[in-house]
């Protein structure tokens, strides 16, 4: 099985089938325990610390490029010192495995 990290995002459509539970947990295992499933709503959710605006704005602009190759954006929370990221499948209007793909690139950051 090829990592997540390995893989590249393909396009999703409102036509195609959702991930089962058993999928979910298969990639939530294959990321770090720092991203959470949000219960409520069909996203995948991770806050980022730093020392200050400038590491931030670095991060930002890492993860900026990671999902402009990807073609697949999350929602971003910038502050002072912290991003928080949301991954979800507009589409489809709930996760695809190319939240999972996008999530696993960024854990590959060195922060």
């Amino acid at each position: 099985m090829t990592k997540l990290a390995d893989q590249q995002c393909t396009p999703i459509k409102a036509t195609d089938s959702l991930l089962s539970p058993q999928q979910l947990e298969q990639y939530l295992n294959e990321l770090d325990d720092l991203w959470q499933l949000d219960g409520r709503a069909p996203v995948i959710r991770r806050e980022f610390r730093f020392n200050d605006y400038h590491q931030t704005i670095d991060f930002v602009n890492k993860v900026a490029e990671i999902i402009h190759q990807q073609d697949h954006h999350p929602e971003m929370q910038v502050s002072y010192n912290r991003c928080m990221l949301e991954f979800t499948t507009h589409s489809i209007q709930n996760l695809s495995v190319n939240d999972f793909i996008c999530a696993a690139k960024i854990n590959q950051l060195k922060l």
